[in-house]
């Protein structure tokens, strides 16, 4: 079984993404860490001459091992470069491979990202779009930061969120959006245990009715 969870940034998906693996018991993959790791590997490049063909080389060099950095990937700094790197057409074609391995591995995988369902996996069993509203993953991103000691910036939390999400729906090379197959899940008044019941009870309910047919 394959599960594609696509959403904006702070909106819940990871965290959706991660529990309904543990339900299955299904292996995960936050694609997002892939842009972020090389948007960290490229940090301070960003307005040199060379900042699309260093995102490049590194996105065909990226393993496993540049996903073990978590602190310094989830860094909101680190977004914004991911978003930058996520717009340039040999960078998503690189990553692609590892994606579609892992995804369609034996048994089946999680993935979650931004377009998982659209481009990545549109054959997945279950796709989900996960959504919030800016104020309140502006708050959820917030307090995630604050508890790793690190000060924010609420109000310009709020705009890198919003600026970002224009930059993914703009991004000429992605798939940023809610397939016509998937189900909306608005999480901005659930807490982590109610919005994992209601995905749970989506997956559910979409593997039930396909086992009919």
């Amino acid at each position: 079984m394959i599960i594609a969870v696509d959403g904006p940034a702070a909106s819940g998906k990871g965290t959706l993404a991660g529990g309904l693996a543990r339900h299955y018991r299904l292996p995960y993959l936050d694609t997002g860490l892939l842009y972020r790791a090389v948007g960290h590997a490229i940090a301070g490049y960003e307005d040199g001459a060379d900042f699309e063909a260093r995102a490049i080389a590194a996105a065909q060099a990226l393993d496993a091992d540049h996903l073990r950095d978590k602190e310094a990937l989830t860094l909101a700094a680190t977004g914004v470069l991911a978003s930058k790197v996520a717009v340039i057409g040999p960078v998503r074609r690189a990553l692609f491979d590892y994606q579609r391995n892992f995804a369609t591995q034996p048994g089946g995988a999680v993935l979650d990202g931004r377009d998982i369902g659209t481009l990545i996996c549109p054959e997945a069993d279950v796709k989900l779009f996960i959504q919030a509203d800016s104020k309140a993953r502006m708050e959820r991103r917030a307090r995630q930061l604050e508890a790793r000691g690190q000060s924010v910036d609420r109000y310009g939390l709020y705009h890198q969120i919003e600026e970002r999400d224009a930059r993914d729906m703009a991004n000429p090379h992605g798939g940023f959006y809610q397939a016509g197959d998937a189900h909306l899940l608005d999480t901005t008044l659930l807490d982590i245990e109610n919005a994992l019941r209601a995905a749970v009870a989506i997956v559910d309910g979409t593997m039930a009715r396909k086992a009919e047919l």
